[in-house]
């Protein structure tokens, strides 16, 4: 079975925010073995499944608030099947799981709080205390994770390719910062606004990773998904932040398409216009004005970009507009002419921006 014409409908986009992008599962259709090529039209259906769901949950995810600084997490159990949430199997506060990903899911979804709260003030996704709903064990052998709008859900991959969605504390961070993305900045998912919502979801997602490790920026990896990638795999991870392109280059999942500067723009119809391919762009960006900061990336260069989603990203906003915008920021956050305006300024000069 090979992809063609016909099939670019399912090729174009993950409806849902996933983080395995479609040009990766395109791959496997492509190249990989009989049932390896099942698995991944089995995602990507199950993916375009979902979107009806997506306006009632919208609605149903500002319900349940709690107070500022409370967390309310919940794990539950699919068990194989596709009807969500699923069996609760972990409230709040609850006793550890023999169930490793219920662990990490819960865990993974605490320290992406923490970092939300304790460093940037921020009450939840929402910033008004919303509940923290995952569930884990999403159909059989299920190569993805995905925020729907409401909660996370983890499939356990399939130990051919991928590995447990619930391994890498950077997926999950990255996938409720489209949660945040959504109630901030609202970038439309397509070209390089939705490049840049791929990228601010990258970027939290590996401050969450160094947040729970205590790393400051020489020490982070700054991969996404590190140990997602079953063993055999020619590759990471997902993506590199430091290096776009570099992550991956397997037979069956192809070689890592992202460019790490402006002059290397894809320009694609597929994957809304490669989102999750031109993020490579932003991604470095931010990488390198972390370097030129040094210490904890959190503290400023993710100061500085968490102010401008929530305070001056727009819809449509493009790179040229990320980058003037950020530079903003910074002359407001730490004075004009200060040393985090020059890093920022120097930041997206290494991409071409």
């Amino acid at each position: 079975m090979k992809a063609n014409e016909n099939n670019d409908n399912v090729f174009k986009s993950c409806p849902i925010h996933c983080i395995v992008p479609p040009h990766i599962l395109k791959e496997i259709v492509t190249r990989g073995e009989s049932r390896q090529k099942e698995m991944a039209w089995r995602t990507l259906t199950v993916s375009e499944q979902i979107r009806g769901q997506r306006p009632i949950l919208t609605f149903l995810s500002t319900m349940g608030s709690t107070v500022t600084g409370t967390k309310r997490r919940t794990i539950y159990d699919a068990k194989k099947r596709s009807n969500l949430p699923g069996v609760m199997v972990k409230g709040e506060g609850g006793a550890k799981s023999k169930d490793i990903a219920v662990n990490e899911a819960y865990d993974g979804a605490g320290t992406t709080y923490d970092l939300f709260f304790k460093v940037f003030q921020r009450n939840s996704i929402d910033d008004r205390g919303m509940r923290l709903d995952s569930t884990v064990h999403y159909g059989r052998s299920y190569d993805n994770a995905f925020w729907d709008g409401r909660q996370m859900v983890y499939g356990d991959g399939d130990g051919e390719l991928f590995n447990r969605f619930t391994i890498a504390i950077d997926v999950i961070g990255h996938e409720l910062t489209h949660g945040v993305t959504e109630y901030e900045a609202g970038l439309e998912y397509e070209g390089q606004s939705g490049a840049l919502n791929e990228s601010i979801s990258d970027v939290f997602g590996s401050l969450v990773k160094q947040y729970k490790k205590k790393q400051d920026v020489k020490k982070a990896d700054w991969l996404i998904g590190n140990g997602l990638l079953a063993p055999g795999i020619k590759g990471k991870a997902l993506r590199s932040m430091k290096e776009p392109g570099t992550a991956y280059d397997d037979p069956t999942l192809g070689r890592d398409p992202q460019p790490g500067h402006m002059k290397e723009y894809i320009k694609m119809d597929d994957d809304n216009g490669g989102v999750h391919v031109n993020s490579g762009i932003p991604n470095r960006a931010f990488y390198e004005v972390a370097m030129r900061l040094g210490g904890n990336a959190w503290t400023k260069a993710g100061q500085i970009w968490y102010v401008a989603l929530r305070d001056k990203l727009r819809p449509r906003s493009q790179f040229k507009d990320a980058a003037r915008l950020t530079v903003l920021t910074a002359r407001q956050l730490y004075g004009v002419g200060s040393l985090e305006e020059k890093a920022v300024k120097a930041g997206w000069a290494e991409v071409g921006l």
